[in-house]
């Protein structure tokens, strides 16, 4: 995938964050501010227009970009989180300018890595990496096993939805969601949700 490939892809996110963010705000409303499906539908909106207007040939600089504009204009936690992840991209892929199924794993390991350390979270903690991390793991897990792109794509996804159902078994240890203990029980995480949704997205817009 070329560098227009990549930024199609990230339109097709914001597209959906835009269809989904009244469902992605009715999740927030339960354990937090009620804010996140708006947030993140405007901080990608923001990233369509950039891209209506100019032109990239490195990747580095194109997910450097989505990460600023996340990080100024996302309110609350996922501004950061998401932000940082992309910033890690940007380092990573600098001078590069396509990418491969291969390349799938190292990004979500470091997007993993960088919303882990932008929000001292871990695994259980009803959060991003709920749904984040199971998905990385098997993409690691089907890439070693030499499985198809479109098995590693599937099953990346599977993964990110299990993760999410989780969520609503857990109580949760980070935000103000944390405020509630054991109310927040029988909620599933907006971030998880949203991360599951753009994974899906890179799903169907490669297959």
């Amino acid at each position: 995938m070329k560098v227009d490939n990549i930024k199609n892809i990230i339109i097709n996110i914001g597209n959906t964050m835009e269809e989904n963010k009244s469902f992605l705000s009715e999740l927030d409303a339960a354990i937090g501010d009620g804010d996140h499906g708006h947030n993140m539908a405007k901080g990608f909106n923001l990233v369509i227009e950039d891209f209506k207007n100019n032109e990239y040939d490195d990747l580095g600089l194109l997910f450097k970009k989505v990460a600023m504009l996340l990080i100024s204009n996302v309110g609350g936690a996922s501004g950061p989180l998401y932000g940082t992840a992309f910033m890690e991209l940007s380092k990573e892929f600098s001078g590069r300018d396509e990418l491969n199924v291969l390349d799938l794993e190292k990004i979500l390991e470091l997007s993993l890595k960088g919303i882990k350390l932008r929000g001292k979270a871990e695994l259980d903690d009803k959060t991003i990496v709920d749904s984040l991390q199971p998905a990385y793991l098997s993409v690691k897990k089907d890439l070693e096993n030499n499985e198809s792109e479109t098995q590693i794509l599937e099953n990346m996804v599977i993964a990110a939805e299990k993760g999410v159902e989780h969520t609503k078994e857990i109580i949760a240890k980070k935000g103000r969601a944390s405020y509630l203990g054991e109310r927040s029980i029988g909620h599933q995480d907006p971030g998880a949700t949203s991360t599951y949704l753009m994974l899906k997205v890179i799903k169907d817009s490669i297959n």
